[in-house]
This record gives structure tokens, C-alpha cells and sequence, in this order.
């Protein structure tokens, strides 16, 4: 890689990105789909475990709790050790991918997968939960620069679309059954026999990607990188885009993270709602973010990503404002949550579209892994520093606090995408 000046988004400049793509050096167009859906299967059901990797020890916590005698306070820190790890761990693994293949380590963050699991299975304190913890944020930082870097070498591009669409919806899928199995096992059997239901999840996911393993496999001409991508590693380090698109994920994920921490006991609290009703709200929140991270696909293979992601964070940051008004009667509470996480969730394939043309338009194929690593780290920092910028405002009772920031960081993320997908 160099650090000349070459235009980082000279489509979103000149108006090409809005024209007919052709596949770039590398790519596997398939006119028939099926090698593409292959792909798009194999990396959605690893994105779905390691979401659901997320979720290994919250819905345990009761049992922990209770089998190791400790408080909210004590065990809350193992999660923000999760997020912390993996964030951190995101940038070295795109380097990682970049150098020895995504397959390998998409492999190696699902073997970590099996073996926090089955050190779940046999943990004797808290101390053995945080290193639980740590090597499960180790197995989920491969996640992000290896599914982009396998879908982004061996999707057409005219499916890249849907590609990452359906990709962001297994992770809901992996979040939504976490809890069910995990707290239905645990309460029939105890939480080691959970664990060991979820280390089995792991080992099927592991068996599958290398029996499979030909097909995540780096093509040959992904070896051949354009010049402009040979250099230092961390040429991209030095790309003002790519630090905006790191910005979009952190405000983004932040605002996500305090939406999905605190909506319930804020509507609780602002509109008087039971405990169940504000539970379904916060359920609608989610599967509003999926349908709408369905629908995204399809629009944000018409080009103008930047322009689709202002639009629809606009929207949601103009219902959270209203959200905070207090003004919205009870009965439309869920349909309002519901539409706040379609707004959100339609933003989805946008920005992914826009980091790989970010990554292309300088650094070309050989540095996927490394630019999605590092702004994927954004997502993990935005998760972990949720509660902690949040929590006080809830302690102290100012819940419309929460909502406009969650507002205010909507708004930051369309700066810091339009930004990044106009920056020369």
C-alpha cells in the first residue's frame, strides 16, 4: 500500500458508483447463484454462532449468580471483557486474514468458540468466567474481516447486496436463539450442561466450514493484489475514511447498545408499561432491525449508500426524538420501536457496501480483512461503552436523556457516513 492521494471514493465523487458494476480482479461471478449461495449460507450460519456466542453467559447468569455467589456487579465485568478483547482483537485478525486466508481463521475463532464453552462447562469461580469471557472475544474478533473478506471474493457483485443482508440478519437469528436454548437447557439440566449444548453448536459450525473449507477458500487471482495495495500493513491507518467509517460504527453501536440495554425499563418507567409489554417493545426493536436489514439488501444494490444511510437513520433519529417526547400513547409503542429498528436495520448492508468500496478504491482486495477488521472494531467498542456512558443517566432517572442520545449519535453516524463515502 502507498499513501498517495489517490482518490479513497472516486465513484461516490463522480457518480459511477451509482452506474452498473463490473466484477473486480478476483471476484467469482456466478451466473447460475448457486456457488453464491453456498457462500452466502456458510458464512451467515458462522455470523448466526458467533452471535449467539454474544449471549454464552448473560442468559447463565442466574444460574452463575447463584452457583458461585456473586452479585450484578461482580459478574457485569466479564462482558464488558468480552467486547473489549474482541474489539481489540478485530484489527490483528484482518491482518491476520489478509496474510494466511479467511477460512483458516474463521476456523480458529470457531475452535475458541468450543473451547470457552467447554471451559463454561467446568468453571469453578469468576475467575474462570473471565477467562471464559476472554476467549470467547478472542474467537468473535475473527468474524467480521473474515465473513466480508470471503463474501467480497467470492459473491457476484451484483449480490453483494444480499449477501451482506442476510448476513446481518443470522446474527439477529444467533442472538434470538441464544437465550432460548441456553436458558431452556440450563433450567431442565443446570448451566454446564448448556454450555455443553452450546460448545456442540460450535463443533458443528467448525465441521461444517472445514468440510467446506474448499469453497471459503481464497481464490488464486486474490493473490495477485494491484499495486496500490502492496506496502505496509497499516497503510490504512493513515486513510481519513476509514476512520470515519470506524466513527460510523462506534455512534452507531453506542446508540444500539443503549436501545437494547435500556428501552425496557425506560418504557416502563416514561409510559407506564408492564414488564411483559415493554419486553415485546424491546422484541420488536430487534425484528424490526431484521426485516429491515432484508429490505436494505435490495435497496442498497442501486448505489448511492451514503445517501440510503442518511435517509434511514434520519428517519429513526427523528422517532427517537419523538420517543423522548413522551408524547406517543402507550398502544403505539411497539409499532413505533418496531419501526425505529427497520429504520436502523435498512442502514445495514448500506454501510458494508460503503466499507468495501472505502477498502477498494485505495487499497484494492489484498486489504479487506484489514479495513473491515479495524472499523468492525468500532462495533465492539460501541457495545462496551453503551452501558457505561448510559448507566448513569438510568440511575439517576433521566430517561429522555438516553433517548436523544441515542438521537444524537444516530445523527453523528450520517455525518461520518456521508463523510467517509464523499471523502477524496
Amino acid at each position: 500500500m502507498t499513501n498517495s492521494s489517490t482518490s479513497l471514493s472516486t465513484h461516490s465523487a463522480t457518480g459511477a458508483a451509482d452506474a452498473p458494476r463490473q466484477p473486480e480482479a478476483g471476484a467469482q461471478p456466478t451466473p447460475d447463484g448457486r456457488s453464491d449461495s453456498e457462500v452466502i449460507a456458510l458464512v451467515g450460519f458462522a455470523h448466526g454462532v458467533s452471535h449467539f456466542f454474544h449471549l454464552l453467559l448473560p442468559p447463565l447468569f442466574p444460574w452463575l449468580m447463584a452457583e458461585f455467589a456473586l452479585s450484578f456487579s461482580g459478574i457485569g465485568g466479564v462482558i464488558t471483557l468480552f467486547f473489549v478483547v474482541s474489539g481489540i482483537g478485530q484489527a490483528a485478525a484482518g491482518v491476520l486474514v489478509d496474510r494466511i486466508g479467511a477460512a483458516r481463521v474463521l476456523a480458529g475463532g470457531l475452535a475458541c468458540f468450543v473451547i470457552a464453552a467447554l471451559l463454561l462447562a467446568f468453571a469453578n469461580g469468576l475467575a474462570m468466567l473471565y477467562v471464559v469471557a476472554a476467549i470467547a472475544g478472542l474467537g468473535n474478533c475473527v468474524f467480521h474481516p473474515a465473513d466480508f473478506t470471503v463474501l467480497n471474493r467470492h459473491v457476484s457483485t451484483a449480490r453483494l447486496g444480499h449477501a451482506f443482508s442476510i448476513h446481518g440478519v443470522s446474527g439477529n437469528v444467533g442472538w434470538a436463539l441464544a437465550p432460548l436454548l441456553l436458558t431452556g437447557v440450563a433450567s431442565l439440566a443446570g448451566f454446564r450442561v448448556a454450555a455443553l449444548a452450546a460448545a456442540v453448536v460450535a463443533l458443528a459450525a467448525l465441521a461444517l466450514v472445514f468440510l467446506r473449507r474448499q469453497v471459503l477458500a481464497d481464490p488464486p487471482a486474490a493473490a495477485d493484489a494491484p499495486p496500490a495495495s502492496k506496502g505496509s500493513s497499516f497503510a490504512y491507518l493513515g486513510a481519513l475514511p476509514v476512520w470515519l467509517c470506524f466513527a460510523f460504527f462506534l455512534c452507531i453501536t453506542t446508540a444500539f447498545g443503549a436501545m437494547q440495554n435500556f428501552a425496557s425499563p425506560i418504557l416502563q418507567s416514561m409510559y407506564g408499561l408492564s414488564l411483559a409489554m415493554a419486553a415485546s417493545s424491546v422484541s420488536a426493536y430487534l425484528l424490526g432491525g431484521g426485516a429491515g436489514i432484508l429490505f436494505g439488501g435490495f435497496l442498497a444494490r442501486r448505489g448511492r449508500q451514503e445517501t440510503l444511510i442518511a435517509l434511514a437513520l434520519g428517519a429513526a433519529a427523528l422517532l427517537a426524538l419523538l420517543l423522548a417526547s413522551g408524547l406517543p400513547p402507550a398502544a403505539s409503542l411497539l409499532p413505533l420501536l418496531a419501526t425505529i429498528g427497520f429504520c436502523t436495520g435498512i442502514a445495514g448492508p448500506s454501510r458494508d457496501l460503503l466499507v468495501r468500496r472505502v477498502a477498494t478504491s485505495r487499497f484494492g482486495q489484498a486489504a479487506y480483512g484489514r479495513v473491515y477488521g479495524f472499523v468492525y472494531s468500532g462495533l465492539d467498542a460501541g457495545l462496551a461503552l453503551a452501558p457505561l456512558i448510559f448507566a448513569s443517566f438510568m440511575d439517576s432517572g433521566r430517561f429522555t436523556a438516553v433517548l436523544l442520545g441515542v438521537a444524537a449519535l444516530q445523527t453523528l453516524s450520517i455525518f461520518a457516513a456521508w463523510s467517509a463515502g464523499r471523502s477524496r
